[in-house]
């Protein structure tokens, strides 16, 4: 596949709170064929923290 499935765009920034709900969210753009780009960006916003993560499209490799 050369594309991002279903229109999505080549980069993407995933953000929300520190939670499974995120880790899974960054776990599927893993398993479509994205990568990591860098490290995730993390702050506090005095509740909660929030992370950020930036992945780029590099195709599905396996499956």
């Amino acid at each position: 596949m050369t594309t991002p499935p279903d229109g999505l765009p080549v980069y993407r920034v995933l953000t929300g709170p520190d939670d499974s709900a995120f880790c899974h969210r960054v776990s599927e753009a893993l398993e479509l064929g994205y990568r990591l780009h860098e490290g995730p960006a993390v702050t506090f916003d005095g509740q909660r923290v929030i992370v950020a993560q930036a992945v780029v499209w590099s195709g599905r490799t396996s499956g």
